[in-house]
């Protein structure tokens, strides 16, 4: 949707957080940056671009561009990825936590854990497992 532009943002008190947990359970700190992440979301509903300067089709100059997938000048393009990522978070068993939305959780029936604090196409993720790190990225 074209009004959906919501892509979250990194708070302070947040990392804190993340940094507290890993430091009293004594658990390693890992972040990524996801590389071309925004052209990773998928569209919802028909998008269409004028034609870019340069790569006009010549004789339909007047013609638009419909849209496969996201591109990074898209107003929604942040919220299409955070659609995507959402997705692969519910689709494996991670919990949102109830206090602070862009905290996931994991908790798998050994006791593993793993927590993960996403913001825009940053990961702040941490756990008890190493295993679990390498599954994820």
């Amino acid at each position: 949707m074209y009004d959906e532009v919501f892509a979250p943002v990194a708070r302070l008190e947040t990392i804190r957080l993340i940094i507290a947990i890993a430091t009293q359970h004594k658990w390693k700190i890992f972040q990524i940056d996801v590389k071309l992440a925004f052209l990773n979301g998928f569209l919802e509903g028909e998008v269409y671009i004028e034609q870019p300067m340069g790569y006009e089709v010549k004789g339909h100059k007047d013609k638009v561009l419909k849209l496969n997938k996201a591109l990074y000048e898209l107003k929604q393009t942040p919220r299409t990825w955070y659609s995507r990522i959402n997705s692969y978070f519910l689709n494996n068993r991670f919990v949102k936590c109830p206090h602070e939305y862009d905290i996931d959780v994991n908790i798998i029936e050994s006791g593993d854990t793993f927590i993960v604090y996403l913001y825009v196409d940053d990961l702040i993720f941490i756990g008890n497992n190493p295993k679990m790190f390498g599954y994820f990225k």
